[in-house]
């Protein structure tokens, strides 16, 4: 009779996990966006991982936790950072629940943009290992913007040759 009840109810909890640990990871993403908005640095940054990585909208931004925190301190310290806002977000986890990776659209000053990434449960916390965003091009105009941005992304690229 007792194993019986506990099949029942781990059935029951794998779903009702998954979703609350959804809601979790919802609340991590939301909060990010809130605090840089708010510019509530850290607050911002106790969200991501000790060993973590920001990859930005310039091929040249790969930053971990540190190096993040010293580009961004300027835009925090200036009482507003960034405002983005999510209107359509997927969240994936791992068998073992302890991984949770997302792609997000963003509604942000520089129009669409797209929010990548995954995280890491740390005890009863999530906490951001990688965060990726990008800014979107609407197919009709990649050819205009891919002219605008060679010159540019060619220096780029050369120093890796």
């Amino acid at each position: 009779m007792i194993i019986g009840l506990f099949t029942s109810v781990n059935g029951q909890n794998k779903g009702f996990y998954e979703n609350v640990q959804k809601k979790n990871v919802n609340k991590v993403l939301d909060d990010l966006n809130a605090f840089a908005a708010q510019a509530e640095f850290k607050s911002y940054f106790d969200l991501f991982a000790e060993e973590s990585t920001f990859i930005g909208t310039d091929a040249a931004e790969v930053w971990d936790k540190n190096q993040f925190m010293a580009y961004s301190k300027p835009y925090f310290d200036k009482g507003k950072a960034w405002n983005f806002r999510s209107v359509k977000r997927n969240i994936y986890f791992s068998k073992d629940g302890m991984l949770a990776w997302f792609d997000e659209i963003l509604d942000t000053q520089m129009k669409i943009c797209r929010g990548s990434g995954v995280l890491e449960r740390v005890g009863n916390k999530w906490k951001i290992k990688q965060y990726v965003l990008s800014v979107t091009v609407p197919n009709d105009v990649v050819d205009d913007v891919v002219k605008i941005k060679t010159p540019l992304e060619d220096s780029y690229l050369n120093q890796f040759k």
